[in-house]
């Protein structure tokens, strides 16, 4: 028997953002004013229809256990969806209804993978990958990306990784909102079929694409990936914990048992929200419209404050800037900009462990009153800092 999952790294690395809200949320206790940047979650709640049906399960429902891969009636209504995006046909019984994307990311690899397979990541990319990978006894395999590549990777960064059991790429990314060309995620996926390689595709923030970019789903190209998705973002239900996997026929049962006895089921009443939040697309659009305005706030203001390298900001709500002409550490950096502006923004070690600090990721998912003064506020910043 192998134990090796049994030797499981305990120094998982924080997430340090989770310290910027913190400090942030002191302050405002303290009468201060904050304009929150770091967090990358909708200041909307769930759409008013899904609202709606919550309070009707709530009077109407025991909700009780239901099974391990959810109701029926969603993982039909997200192949709807699929089929409404994409022009995709998927049968429901490969659709796994999951507790949040993270839930299915822990699925997923445990299905997909034997103890330290190696599995590539992107850098700069969400640090949970890295450390869900640590704390699972897969080998992470760092892959640099970086403005050459629109960070993104390509297949001559997977060819310079040596060998590759698996791949996790997200487009839209997390930290730098870039999404890939269909031409590029083709090649990607087709590599990985070629070379025995499970490609893993996060599209958390699929919906979320501006100024003309597409984002196509990677079960369009290979019935062999994975695709991880959520009602977090798009769907603005980040604390309703619900997401979804499309798996290949050969995971299907193998998910299903690990979520049997690891989680028993997804929250019940998420569920049926959820449900009733695929029809409530007009609501969220609008939401999308904002977060493009907001975008365009940003992408004006940044320079106003001396950060004119940024990352092309296709997707997500995120916008990747460099900072170390400002200071040599971000993380200090966005305890300065807390304490003196107001302004709380994400220091970029947490995406990326060694050139992070020169690096700060700013989210613009929420009101444009709070975009415009964070600009001002960050300008001003800028202005006093240049005539010390």
């Amino acid at each position: 028997m192998d134990f090796g999952r049994l030797n499981v790294p305990r120094n998982i690395d924080p997430f340090y953002v989770m310290e910027v809200v913190a400090a942030a949320n002191e302050l405002e206790r303290s009468g201060s004013a904050v304009f929150h940047l770091e967090v990358g979650q909708p200041s909307t709640g769930a759409p008013s229809g899904a609202i709606a049906r919550a309070h009707d399960v709530l009077d109407t429902d025991v909700l009780g256990y239901t099974v391990s891969r959810g109701i029926p009636e969603l993982p039909i209504g997200i192949a709807d969806h699929l089929h409404s995006w994409y022009g995709l046909t998927v049968d429901p019984g490969r659709i796994a209804i999951t507790q949040g994307a993270s839930g299915a990311f822990v699925l997923a690899l445990l299905a997909a993978f034997e103890p330290r397979a190696r599995v590539g990541v992107t850098v700069p990319g969400y640090p949970c990958y890295r450390n869900m990978l640590n704390a699972l006894d897969l080998e992470y395999v760092p892959i640099r990306v970086d403005a050459s590549s629109r960070f993104q990777p390509t297949v001559s960064h997977l060819e310079a990784a040596g060998r590759l059991d698996g791949v996790i790429v997200a487009s839209p990314s997390n930290p730098t909102g870039t999404v890939l060309a269909p031409d590029d995620l083709a090649a990607l996926v087709r590599w990985c079929d070629e070379h025995d390689c499970r490609f893993i595709s996060d599209e958390i923030y699929h919906g979320l694409v501006y100024g003309g970019a597409a984002s196509n789903t990677a079960s369009a190209l290979s019935d062999r990936a994975i695709v991880i998705n959520s009602f977090s973002k798009y769907f603005s239900m980040t604390g309703w914990r619900i997401g979804w996997a499309v798996l290949p026929d050969d995971l299907v049962d193998r998910f299903d048992r690990l979520a049997q006895n690891l989680v028993i089921c997804p929250p019940a009443i998420s569920q049926h929200v959820a449900l009733a939040a695929l029809k409530c697309n007009d609501e969220l659009d609008a939401h999308v419209a904002r977060y493009a305005s907001n975008r365009e706030i940003l992408l004006e203001g940044l320079p106003k404050a001396g950060i004119t390298e940024l990352a092309p900001a296709d997707g997500a709500f995120y916008i990747w800037g460099r900072t170390d002409h400002l200071a040599a550490d971000s993380k200090h950096l966005a305890a300065e900009w807390l304490r003196e502006c107001g302004v709380a923004t994400t220091p970029g070690i947490d995406f990326d462990p060694e050139d992070g600090h020169r690096w700060m990721r700013f989210s613009f998912c929420g009101t444009p009153e709070t975009m415009h003064g964070a600009i001002d506020a960050l300008a001003t910043w800028r202005m006093r800092s240049l005539s010390a």
